[in-house]
């Protein structure tokens, strides 16, 4: 009677283990079925962000100097926000003694890599620029990587890299 009772406690604790397992897996699952969807979805928002962002940071007129950059700082964040702050005033007094105008668009963009909290995104920019320095407008084919990260519900750029 006690093989008996035994057989069956250890059929139990075996039953019950397999039950944890394929209920743990089950929640894995899940989990990672959300944060893919998370992800993906953060990856679109992301890369519309992207765009706003690459027309704003990389575009300025001398005439209004000044509004281009606080448009521009309205689409960064962190140290980027710094960097970016410290960046266009040593570009400021050229820019305006040279007459420059740089309109940036984007021709593509893409997601590199994507998380819930933080996603690449690769942007082709075309930047065409005039100054006094040169006949026409010329245009610099540029590539970008775009780090951004949600700020308020907003996907901000917390780092940039030409590449």
């Amino acid at each position: 009677m006690h093989l008996l009772h035994s057989r069956r406690s250890q059929g139990r604790v075996g039953f019950l283990t397999v039950t944890v397992l394929i209920g743990g897996l089950a929640v894995w699952a899940w989990f990672s079925a959300h944060r893919a969807d998370r992800s993906e979805r953060a990856g679109r928002d992301a890369v519309a962000a992207a765009t706003a962002a690459t027309q704003a940071i990389f575009s300025y007129d001398y005439r209004r100097f000044d509004t281009s950059v606080a448009n521009g700082m309205r689409f960064v964040t962190g140290s980027f926000a710094q960097e970016y702050a410290e960046t266009t005033a040593a570009l400021k007094s050229a820019a305006e003694k040279e007459r420059a105008v740089v309109r940036a668009e984007v021709s593509a963009a893409g997601v590199v890599n994507a998380a819930p909290d933080q996603v690449e995104v690769l942007v082709y920019v075309n930047q065409y620029r005039r100054n006094a320095n040169i006949t026409g407008e010329k245009v610099d084919q540029n590539r970008v990587v775009l780090a951004l990260v949600p700020v308020d519900g907003e996907w901000k750029v917390v780092r940039a890299s030409a590449i």
